[in-house]
Order: C-alpha cells, then structure tokens, then sequence
C-alpha cells in the first residue's frame, strides 16, 4: 500500500525556518512528481512546490510565486523522502501543508492531478 506520512510541522515566529519531511514508504515515487500543497482555513488547496522531469528527463520544479526564494524543495532518494524546506515564514504561510505523490513524471499545479496524499501536518506561524 503506498503511503505518504509528513512531519515537520509545528509552531514558529515570524521569521524563524521549518523543515518539512514527506517519507515514501514503499520507495514508489522515486521516479515520479512529487509536491508540497497547503491549505489554510477556509482556503482552496493550493501548490507550494513540486519537483519533477519534463520529457526529456530534465529536473523540473516549480514554487508559488508568494513562496520564491524562501522554500525549496529537495529529495533525498536513500532515504526515500522528500522535504520542504521553509524560511523566513511569514504568518499568511500558516496552513496544513500536504505531500503529494502522481503517477507522473511531470508536475502539475492542479492538487487534482496527485493521487496520493499524506495526512498532513499543520505549520502555525505566529506574528
């Protein structure tokens, strides 16, 4: 059974860094997209960054535009996790954020796309 389990989240200042982890138990995604998304309450589900190939079997990612230069997104293939590295947070980034897995190589702004979902681990940035 494939499954997808974060964590990483928690409370922080305004300013401070988390590091999210989104472990692949079953090593099933190691050659597909994977992405970060998040919702915040009463919000729609939303992409924070992905990571990918095109066709050509170039590394792709893609971040939010209100996410450029503060998150990243990395794999670690031995480990079989891929993480969401976040820096100066601001309070508007406080949402439960969800790993993501498709059986695609490519990435996709569209949550729809991903087939499989963690649980979710909430991230609380306070001001």
């Amino acid at each position: 059974q494939v499954q997808l389990v974060e964590s990483g989240g928690g409370l922080v200042q305004a300013g401070g860094s988390l590091r999210l982890s989104c472990v692949d138990s079953k090593r099933y995604f190691s050659t597909y997209a994977m992405g970060w998304f998040r919702q915040a309450a009463g919000k729609e589900r939303e992409l924070v960054a992905a990571n990918g190939w095109n066709g050509l079997g170039a590394n792709m990612v893609d971040y939010a535009d209100s996410v450029k230069g503060r998150f990243a997104i990395s794999r670690n293939s031995a480990k079989n996790t891929t993480y969401l590295q976040m820096n100066n947070l601001f309070p508007e980034d406080t949402a439960v954020y969800y790993c993501a897995g498709r059986t695609k190589i490519v990435i996709d702004r569209r949550p729809g796309v991903y087939e499989y979902w963690g649980q979710g681990t909430q991230v609380t940035v306070s001001s």
